[in-house]
């Protein structure tokens, strides 16, 4: 897959807690052919969505066996449903399978037309349209499970996962925004649920991948968890600080969990990776890091190689 002219781009589980339904959407682990996937990061300036649609056209006519898209909006675009539709509507033409993970643009500064913010509202619509079905997006549907099939966390739509050859691949909804935490006291609920949501989601991934003994388990983000940081002691910071990190637990419980995987553990986001850098997988033992930044990125995935996940190079 070419890199996009535009900026694109693109977890012992709780004993007590409510069990995801046996159904749906694990592939067939048992085989382990090589494989490919592509990853679009967000691809809006707020003029356009000439880069979007160029972005989708670089992978729509590949034989990647998914596509997954960093966000549907820009910020300063509108928060109405038109829009919405509208590129819905545009993804749902993509050949391969598309999931699509929420950006912060997509939803957290929304406001309504009396200029509250109107951002829970918007996300819960984000997920009618863009996770409201069992199976992904694009012509070719891709089976999937989703966290909402737990009745505890029903809500979490967006939080999905699906089985090629014998990796586990994962979206996690963890906006690049400080994941929605807001500094204001009393104004952080949706960020506290979706943080126990992300929590038994993550213990249920691991859980899953170890089950069935995967190779590796793929998570897919907006946000940049910093994974490869070294672990934190005891944080001083108190929440209502300005300087609270909003992916420290996260952080810490992906590295605890990736401790006691046999396999590989990969996380993808849409951060930045520096002017003049290319996408590049960065690993600390069997912990790895992609940010891909403003390109459409291919990773082959290559069992019993040296190397699992391997970036492709756009001159390819």
């Amino acid at each position: 897959m070419r890199r996009a002219s535009a900026s694109v781009l693109l977890a012992a589980a709780l004993s007590a807690a409510p069990s995801l339904p046996a159904v749906a959407a694990r592939g067939d682990a048992r085989t382990n052919a090589a494989h490919s996937f592509g990853v679009i990061g967000h691809s809006f300036d707020g003029k356009s969505d000439k880069r979007f649609r160029q972005a989708l056209e670089d992978t729509s006519d590949k034989t990647n066996a998914f596509v997954v898209i960093t966000g549907i909006k820009h910020a300063e675009e509108p928060c109405g449903d038109r829009l919405y539709e509208t590129r819905r509507d545009l993804v749902e033409r993509v050949k391969r399978p598309v999931i699509v993970l929420p950006a912060g643009s997509d939803w957290t500064a929304c406001r309504n037309s009396a200029g509250r913010t109107n951002a829970v509202e918007r996300l819960n619509r984000l997920r009618e349209l863009f996770h409201g079905e069992t199976g992904s997006l694009g012509v070719k549907k891709l089976s999937m499970t989703r966290l909402s099939m737990s009745p505890r966390f029903r809500a979490y739509a967006e939080n999905a996962h699906w089985t090629v050859g014998k990796v586990l691949y994962a979206s996690v909804n963890l906006p690049a925004n400080n994941n929605h935490y807001l500094a204001a006291a009393g104004r952080n609920s949706e960020y506290e649920d979706r943080q126990v949501a992300t929590r038994f989601w993550l213990n249920r991934l691991f859980t899953l991948a170890r089950g069935d003994k995967l190779d590796a388990i793929v998570l897919f983000s907006e946000g940049d968890l910093k994974p490869l940081s070294e672990p934190e002691g005891r944080s001083l910071l108190r929440r209502g600080s300005p300087a609270f990190d909003g992916f420290a637990a996260t952080r810490k419980q992906v590295q605890a969990l990736a401790r006691k995987f046999d396999g590989k553990v990969l996380l993808i986001d849409s951060a930045s990776v520096g002017k003049g850098k290319k996408p590049g997988i960065e690993w600390r033992e069997n912990l790895g890091h992609l940010s891909v930044d403003g390109e459409a990125v291919e990773v082959e995935v290559q069992p019993g190689a040296k190397a699992l996940f391997v970036v492709k190079d756009a001159a390819e």
